[in-house]
C-alpha cells in the first residue's frame, strides 16, 4: 500500500519534505535500522502532528540515543541479546510474563498484541531486592525490555505485514493488574516511567493500543501518576476495561488470546504461552550464536502438523 492512500494531500506533502531534509542532512542514511521507508518517517510525524521541523528534531534525538544507549548502541545491543533466546529469557518470564500473538481481529492496522502480566510474583521483578534481581542481573533485564521494543520494529511489524499484505504499524498493549495495587506500583513507578519514555520518544506511534484490565480500586490513583508521563495522543489510545476481559475478544482471536484472559491458546507443548513466541516472526528466523532455539524448533514442527 503506497502512502498516499492513507495520507491527506497536507501530510503527503510534509512526508516528502520530511524525507528530503533528513536525506540532504544526512540523518537518515541508506542502510540505517531505524529504517529508510515512508513507514518510518509517517510515525514520527503522526507523533508530532505532522509539524516537519519537530519530526526531524525528534529523529535526530532519535539517532543520538540509537547511537549511545547503553555505551554500545542499539544495534550492539540487538547483535548481542535474542529476544527470543537468551539465557535468562526463562527466569525473567517467571516474573514478567509477556505473551506474544500474531493476530487481531480489529480494523485498525496491527496484528501484534502484548500482554504484560502484573500478577503477585512479577510484582517484585521492580524491587532492587526482590527475587526477580536475585536470579538476573538488573542491567540484563532492562537491556531486554529495550530488545523488545527494537523487536517490533525490526522483526514483529515487518512480519505481521508481510503476512496480512497490508501495512502493520502498531502494536496492541494489554497490561492485566490483577494482584496489583498501589503499593506495588510506588515500587516499580521509574522503571514504567524510564520504559514508556523510550517507547514514546524512541519508538512513537507504535503503540496503536493500550488496554488496561482487572484494574484494582486503587487505579483513579495509578492512572493520575501514568498519565502525565504519557503524550496526548498516547493517553487517547488508552482503554481501560477493568474485570471485563471478554471485550478483548473484539480485539483479538481467541485462537490467539491466552486461555486465562478468556481465550482458547495455551501453547501448552511449547512452554506455555510466555515462551512459545510464535508467529510469522519465526518463519525462517536464524537465532544469534546458539544455533536454532529448542522454542523455535519445535513452534516450527508443530506448524508443519498443523497444531498450530
Amino acid at each position: 500500500m503506497e502512502s498516499s492512500s492513507i495520507l491527506d494531500s497536507t501530510e503527503q506533502k510534509a512526508l516528502e519534505q520530511l524525507r528530503k531534509e533528513v536525506e540532504d542532512e544526512k540523518i537518515i542514511q541508506p542502510g540505517d535500522t531505524i529504517g529508510c521507508d515512508d513507514w518510518t518517517l509517517i510515525r514520527f510525524l503522526r507523533a508530532r502532528s505532522f509539524n516537519v521541523k519537530e519530526a526531524k528534531t525528534m529523529l535526530i534525538k532519535c539517532q543520538e540515543w540509537r547511537k549511545s544507549v547503553e555505551g554500545i548502541g542499539i544495534d550492539a545491543l540487538y547483535d548481542e541479546m535474542d529476544i527470543f533466546d537468551y539465557p535468562e529469557r526463562e527466569t525473567i518470564a517467571k516474573f514478567w510474563p509477556t505473551d506474544k500473538v500474531s493476530n487481531s481481529v480489529s480494523s485498525m492496522f496491527f496484528m501484534i498484541n502484548w500482554i504484560i502480566t502484573a500478577r503477585s510474583p512479577p510484582l517484585r521483578a521492580y524491587v532492587g531486592k526482590g527475587r526477580l534481581y536475585q536470579e538476573v542481573d538488573p542491567k540484563i533485564h532492562w537491556r531486554s525490555l529495550l530488545v523488545m521494543l527494537e523487536s517490533f520494529v525490526r522483526e514483529l511489524m515487518p512480519a505481521c505485514a508481510k503476512t496480512s499484505g497490508k501495512p502493520v504499524d502498531g502494536t496492541c498493549i494489554i497490561v492485566d493488574f490483577n494482584g496489583f495495587g498501589l503499593r506495588q506500583f510506588w515500587k516499580m513507578k521509574y522503571l514504567m516511567k524510564d520504559a514508556l519514555q523510550i517507547a514514546q520518544d524512541y519508538y512513537p506511534e507504535t503503540m496503536g493500543r493500550v488496554i488496561f484490565i482487572n484494574t484494582p480500586a486503587t487505579f483513579s490513583m495509578i492512572w493520575a501518576v501514568i498519565k502525565p508521563w504519557l503524550s496526548q495522543i498516547t493517553a487517547s489510545k488508552v482503554e481501560i476495561l477493568g474485570s471485563n476481559i471478554n471485550t478483548l475478544l473484539e480485539y483479538v482471536d481467541a485462537e490467539n488470546l491466552p486461555s486465562s484472559f478468556g481465550g482458547k491458546c495455551k501453547c501448552e507443548d511449547l512452554g506455555g504461552c510466555d515462551l512459545s513466541s510464535v508467529g510469522p516472526w519465526l518463519e525462517g528466523r536464524v537465532y544469534k550464536g546458539r544455533g536454532q532455539s529448542k522454542y523455535m524448533a519445535k513452534s516450527l514442527e508443530l506448524e508443519k502438523e498443523g497444531d498450530i
